[in-house]
């Protein structure tokens, strides 16, 4: 799926290898992927461990995109927020814009249809609970990001966010309250949201060539070459 969106958007595209619960529980991940992220500013003034010449030659670093989906929108999200209170590069280094596909935010109390499907969500509830050692449950910010304490999405640093969903997803509810959510927060960037009707969570790994999966590589290779 990736050498596809590679192919379509043509950019130049570094995937984490973050390390994984419950071997590594969180927040493991994040601290990965917020030193992935700082390895790639680092190629801009050629640190010591900068070693990738095709990122130092090809990389345009005043337009770094953010992208995930499910886990991995989570953690673009806390990237974008971190990045706003520390800044992982230079001045020549910008994050302009992130792409969340089916993110995976949760919280203690149902919303939408997540009311319907009790045994579904307790089950989700657990999966949380299990890779995240927190007395908030899924009411950590990490995972809910609109609690009491989590910080402001005014203050993710970039300029334009993409929000996609699944319409058989039950991570759908809050994939669109976090569009929703953003969109009343006072953020000045440019928000967009798509739905994928008829399909559910990751289709698009299960079966990268599929027309929907195609359609939504389409719409998020738009969204990283418009201005």
């Amino acid at each position: 799926m990736l050498n596809i969106f590679v192919k379509e958007a043509k950019i130049i595209l570094v995937s984490v290898d973050y390390r994984l619960a419950p071997e590594n529980p969180l927040p493991t991940a994040y601290d990965d992927s917020w030193a992935a992220l700082k390895w790639v500013a680092s190629h801009i003034s050629g640190e010591k461990n900068a070693t990738e010449t095709w990122l130092r030659e090809f990389v345009d670093f005043n337009k770094v995109y953010l992208a995930g989906d499910s886990a991995g929108a989570n953690i673009s999200h806390h990237m974008a927020i971190r990045a706003g209170l520390e800044n992982p590069g230079l001045a020549e280094f910008k994050i302009s814009g992130v792409l969340m596909i089916q993110p995976y935010f949760w919280g203690e109390d149902p919303i939408g249809v997540e009311a319907e499907n009790p045994v579904f969500k307790s089950v989700v509830d657990k999966w949380w609970r299990f890779v995240c050692p927190s007395d908030k449950g899924c009411d950590d910010p990490l995972i809910n990001p609109f609690v009491v304490g989590a910080p402001s999405l005014s203050g993710l640093a970039c300029d334009k966010i993409l929000v996609c969903v699944a319409g058989n997803d039950i991570l759908r509810e809050r994939g669109r309250f976090y569009y929703e959510s953003l969109v009343k927060s006072g953020w000045q960037g440019k928000t967009e949201f798509f739905e994928t009707e008829g399909e559910d969570h990751i289709f698009h790994i299960l079966d990268p060539t599929c027309e929907n999966s195609n359609n939504l590589i389409k719409v998020c290779a738009k969204f990283i070459n418009s201005e």
